[in-house]
């Protein structure tokens, strides 16, 4: 029996060593990761709830395996048995296992992957994970461009200096993954990489094991389900919790590293400390569309916060600063400066650590440094004050009101410090603060508004009415622009308190008048989704105006569906041919465009097409009426969505979109993959910048002629073929809702707005991150693929050269390629046979007719997408990729099936589990504490939280969740 268990307790190692595929190369230490990750885990599970579930858990794994080996899906069956014969207790414990283990087996990949960049650089060789396509390194592309492209140094330079990206933070609710585990999935990513330190000790190495070993055990033993859903106020302090943990530290060293790329080149000077390369912006808490709990007062929380939070980033590094600039050297200006602020400073300082007594004038630096910190005291305690009870005994006049009152003093050190030969010690800390100030201002960030059109229309509607000048609502465009135009231009309020308000019209107005009160730098856009005609824009202009908001906020319209980007040209150019606005703008326009929307919409193929055209002919437009554009990407994290590889996305955008400014949300789970730690940070804020100088000095090609006409024709084929099954198959709501847990999606509480527009529609109102995150658990991903099968056919069968054609496009043009590549990807990580399983267990048997047409759909359309690709299998190019899904699959696979059968359990009150039987006497398992967790369930004990952990382990393992 001891011998049989050893050897089953060894098998899994062995087993991952057989399933796994083969190093990929010679620093390929992925496997290695991924085993001593599971082994250290299956000893703990096994030290917690005994040998019995270790073996269960084994029992599991091979079995996926197995199916995964054979793809026969009478092991599925097998393993469905085997799941649902578990206790409740059980039936929690090994869910929450294999999401366990996933996130594991992520770690070690992020782990494998900086060490094989690290090897890269040392050798100098930059090829990167994905090849060297996906990736950019800011000195290769200073080389590429000076090299290859023959640019001069300084022509890179001077774009560079005037480029700037805006990251903006999103709350979207696709991050399912609680902080508490994030923290702790970092600590254990930092022991696996120094436990492969070249220079370890066996002291070290012992100790380090310890570490790993009790951060693999605190993550397990912590609650994965969120027991209530987060607070618009909470999933802002989680977006800037990144700010504090890698950011804030983050830039000043990226823009170091920027200036050391730059000498490679010959350029010896820095990039000026208040050169926009990077800005930051956040939603959280000022997205109000389609959430009620974005509220006035929320948003003034947010900003208030924000405030305080940068106030005591600056406050905590300026002592540092203090000790660094103990020069006594300075020029006439700062001399001055320092023996006046000297006459006014108090004698002492008691809650102080450091310099606590009035500091002498024989150290100017420090005295001008010393005002700096009290002010900034000043303004994170008044800051401090207004949040919690509303308003503060400090005077304004002593805090920091704007940026530039923050930047001068620090100026006149920089100054004072070149002007007597100390360049190089300016050039130190005092240099990385000033970019951290002119980076994020005293606001952090600054907070973009969005609300729906048909919300102001409610308001400006309200007022007509009020006035007697009928119902704006009803008012054609044109009536409804002359009138707007005329009350711009005119000076008389145009509504007092009286007008008669729901509680909705309060809402937007109470917004305004909170942008009104506050500072101007806390704010960004005003982003109006939904947006169709010039109206939309000029409504926010008068609402902006009637609630006095002093410095107005920059109107941008977000063209998210099909006819709306069909019409957004049109819609900008009318606007542009106002005087009164192009006077306003003063030559400058920023647009949005949104990409799941418009994917739910038609489907992945047209939605990319008509997201690049109507980018071609908005820049068009702009050139056309002298207005410089800035195009919003709201990207998604999963493909559906618009996401994929940064430096790709960007280099496949149209020639002149970019131009030097991008804005692109980072949103839920991408936030994490952006900012998690230190290196993955300098990586963003790496890929965006060389991505965006690249894209504007050497312009991808523009497709030819008969590229187009051919995009063109299959767009319409691949949006008939979408709409005709998504929208207008009778029976399709019926088999999505059945087919996958779309219906459970909200227990898991990954957000605060709600999973739809409007709680009764279809399709249509349900919001497009559910829509996505159901067809990725079932690894179905039919709105990402769902019409290119149709369109490739249609094409190729029309004429025969249309495939040469087809490969042409994919071979040479940056778009194509992008879009085929990522499709590729998402069918490496499906597999029909697991959505058969869902169909089979869940579905009516009416509706099986109806599934199968599905996928046999997506054999079909793999088939004819890998012809034009030109490839014999899925990822055969990128062997890295697929080594990683293929060590992954084995673990989701378990969790699929114990998800469907865990649906089938809820969902069908008659289907009844064979238990399994138990040998020993009855005891109390600490498996069966975790029922306990959740009392209040509907359905029988632990269904509900078996089920969620499935749904958070899957989205783990697909590294997408919406």
């Amino acid at each position: 029996m001891e011998a049989r268990n050893l050897e089953k307790m060894a098998s899994i190692d062995a087993q991952l060593r057989l399933l796994a595929p083969g190093k990929v190369s010679e620093d390929d230490k992925l496997i290695e990761y991924d085993a001593l990750l599971l082994d250290r885990f299956l000893d703990i599970l096994q030290d917690l709830h005994g040998e019995d579930l270790r073996e269960t858990v084994q029992n599991c794994y091979e079995l996926s395996a197995e199916y995964e080996e054979k793809e026969d899906p009478k092991k599925l069956e097998e393993l469905g048995n085997v799941l649902t014969s578990l206790d409740p207790g059980d039936s929690i414990v090994v869910a929450k296992s294999f999401s366990h283990m996933l996130n594991l087996a992520n770690l070690a990949e992020e782990v494998q992957i900086a060490y094989r960049r690290r090897i890269k650089l040392k050798k100098g060789d930059f090829v990167d994970e994905a090849n060297a396509a996906t990736e950019s390194d800011i000195e290769e592309t200073f080389k590429k461009l000076v090299g290859q492209l023959n640019k001069s140094p300084q022509q890179v330079f001077d774009e560079l200096k005037n480029q700037t990206v805006d990251l903006v933070l999103t709350a979207h609710p696709t991050q399912s993954v609680r902080r508490s585990l994030l923290q702790k999935h970092a600590r254990v990513r930092d022991c696996l990489t120094q436990l492969y330190a070249k220079d370890i000790t066996p002291d070290d190495k012992q100790e380090l094991d310890e570490a790993l070993q009790r951060e693999i055990q605190a993550a397990f033993r912590t609650d994965e389900i969120r027991r209530t859903s987060p607070t618009p106020q909470d999933e802002m302090r989680a977006g800037m919790s990144y700010f504090h943990e890698t950011i804030w530290k983050g830039v000043p060293k990226f823009l170091r590293r920027v200036d050391t790329a730059l000498k490679s080149i010959g350029i010896n000077e820095r990039v000026p400390y208040n050169a926009p390369l990077i800005q930051f912006s956040s939603w959280m808490g000022g997205d109000r569309d389609g959430n009620p709990r974005v509220t006035p007062e929320v948003t003034r929380d947010v900003c208030l916060l924000a405030r305080m939070m940068a106030a005591n980033l600056y406050f905590s590094q300026i002592e540092d600063l203090m000790f660094e600039l103990s020069m006594w050297r300075c020029n006439d200006e700062l001399l001055a400066r320092a023996h006046e602020l000297y006459r006014s400073s108090r004698k002492y300082a008691k809650h102080y650590i450091e310099f606590w007594l009035q500091i002498p004038p024989n150290e100017p630096y420090r005295v001008i440094l010393g005002d700096v910190r009290d002010k900034l005291y000043n303004t994170r305690e008044r800051a401090r004050q207004l949040l919690s009870n509303g308003t503060s005994d400090i005077p304004e006049d002593t805090t920091f009101t704007n940026v530039e009152h923050l930047l001068e003093p620090l100026e006149l050190c920089y100054r004072s410090l070149c002007s007597c030969g100390d360049q190089p010690i300016a050039d130190g800390s005092l240099l990385d603060f000033l970019r951290q100030v002119s980076t994020f201002g005293v606001s952090l960030v600054r907070l973009d508004i969005r609300q729906e059109s048909e919300r102001h229309t409610d308001v400006i509607d309200a007022i007509t009415k009020h006035l007697g000048l009928g119902s704006y609502r009803e008012w054609p465009e044109k009536q409804r622009q002359e009138w707007l135009l005329s009350e711009l231009k005119g000076k008389r309020p145009l509504f007092g308190t009286d007008v008669p308000k729901t509680e909705e019209i309060s809402q937007v107005l109470e917004t305004f008048k909170v942008i009104s009160e506050l500072p101007s730098d806390n704010f960004g856009a005003y982003i109006i989704s939904m947006a169709t005609a010039p109206s939309d824009v000029l409504a926010v202009e008068l609402l902006q105006r009637e609630c006095r908001v002093k410095k107005p906020l920059r109107v941008v319209p977000l063209f998210e569906k099909l006819a709306d980007l069909e019409a957004a040209p049109a819609a900008v150019a009318r606007l542009f041919s106002i005087d009164w606005y192009k006077n306003r703008i003063n030559g400058k326009q920023e647009v949005m465009i949104g990409y799941s929307d418009s994917g739910k919409d038609a489907g992945r193929l047209s939605a990319a097409w008509h997201l690049y055209k109507a980018q071609e002919e908005l820049v068009k437009v702009a050139k056309q009426y002298g207005v410089k554009l800035t195009m919003f990407h709201g990207r998604g994290g999963t493909v559906g969505r618009g996401g994929g590889p940064t430096h790709l996305a960007i280099l496949s955008q149209p020639p002149e979109t970019i131009h030097g400014s991008l804005r692109v949300t980072v949103q839920g789970e991408v936030i994490e993959r952006s900012f998690g730690e230190e290196r993955l940070c300098f990586r963003t804020l790496e890929r965006f910048t060389a991505a965006t100088l690249e894209h504007g000095m050497n312009p991808p090609v523009s497709p030819k002629p008969e590229w187009r006409a051919l995009m063109d024709e299959m767009a319409v084929v691949a949006t008939e073929e979408y709409r005709s099954i998504v929208f207008q198959e009778p029976r399709f709501v019926d088999y999505f809702r059945l087919a996958t847990p779309e219906m459970e999606y909200g227990r898991m509480n990954i957000g605060s707005r709600p999973s739809k527009r409007n709680q009764s529609g279809g399709i249509e109102s349900l919001r497009a991150i559910p829509w996505i995150f159901a067809w990725t658990q079932t690894r179905f991903h039919l709105p990402v693929w769902l019409g290119f099968g149709a369109a490739f056919k249609q094409a190729i069968e029309k004429d025969a050269k249309n495939l040469q054609m087809l490969r042409d496009m994919y071979n040479q043009w940056p778009f194509f390629r992008v879009t085929i590549d990522l499709v590729e990807m998402v069918f490496a990580k499906g597999d029909p046979g697991i959505t058969a399983l869902y169909d089979k267990l869940l579905v009516s048997q009416d509706l099986w007719p109806f599934g199968e047409r599905l996928r046999t759909n997506y054999e079909d359309t793999k088939r004819l997408l890998l012809q034009v690709a030109g490839h014999r299998d899925l990822l055969e190019g990128n062997p890295y990729l697929r080594q990683r899904l293929l060590l992954r699959d084995s673990y989701i696979t378990t969790l699929n099936v114990c998800q469907a059968y865990t649906l089938k359990q809820i969902r069908d009150p008659n289907y009844h589990v064979q238990a399994r039987p138990s040998s020993k006497e009855p005891v109390s398992k600490p498996a069966a504490e975790l029922v306990k967790l959740n009392p209040t369930s509907e359905y029988a004990p632990g269904l509900e939280d078996t089920l969620i952990l499935t749904m958070k382990g899957i989205a783990a393992g697909m590294q997408n969740t919406g």
